[in-house]
């Protein structure tokens, strides 16, 4: 892995894959020791999404957003929404993530921006929210599995009275009707061609169901 800016966020460094990495074997690996294949673990956590990007890159741009707050960053990835809020000046930034590969990631970005993360290595979305007062959401609408698990979460964080933000580059699953567009940004996405075009992202805030 090396450790790079991430693309359109200069301030923040992160380790991602190159040709050497060897982190194919995360994507397809060899049969196990009984027979069986394990599933395949993507490592998303080895790139930079949109989504997390567009929403890292509004938050140090709009520091207010997370100073002094207490924040969730939620599936946090490689933990670049969760630096971004720590360096923006977050009072405690807590970043949920279930992959044990995507675990180690975080605290290892997080020591290479001399940041304070504390992570949550459990699925999050299944009990009562913690005590924050922001959950900021990058990309977790990439699959009807992983909507449909985050939206019941989310209602519960605003019932809750928790601020909830989230990042997107417009993919499938995101629920629009339920969307304020706050600000766009151009960022590249993962799994674009090197000569792709980055086409807008947006961060939005995330409200209640209309006439609810």
């Amino acid at each position: 892995m090396r450790l790079v800016p991430v693309p359109a966020l200069p301030e923040i460094r992160f380790y991602t894959a190159h040709p050497g990495s060897g982190l194919r074997r995360l994507v397809d690996p060899e049969d196990d020791a009984s027979g069986g294949t394990p599933e395949p673990q993507p490592p998303y956590w080895a790139y930079a999404w949109a989504g997390g990007a567009v929403l890292a890159r509004y938050i140090l741009d709009h520091p207010m957003t997370v100073a002094g707050r207490r924040v969730l960053d939620l599936g946090a990835g490689s933990g670049i929404v969760g630096i971004a809020a720590a360096k923006a000046g977050a009072r405690e930034v807590i970043a949920a993530e279930i992959d044990r590969n995507g675990v180690a990631a975080i605290g290892l970005n997080a020591a290479a921006n001399g940041v304070a993360i504390t992570i949550v290595d459990k699925d999050i979305t299944i009990g009562l929210p913690p005590a924050v007062d922001l959950v900021l959401a990058g990309d977790v609408f990439y699959g009807q599995d992983v909507a449909d698990r985050a939206m019941p979460f989310l209602d519960r964080c605003l019932a809750a009275g928790i601020d909830v933000l989230v990042g997107d580059p417009g993919r499938a699953h995101l629920p629009r009707s339920r969307l304020h567009l706050l600000a766009e940004y151009t960022v590249p996405d993962f799994g674009d061609a090197k000569d792709a075009t980055p086409r807008p992202s947006g961060v939005f805030r995330f409200e209640t169901e209309p006439g609810s």
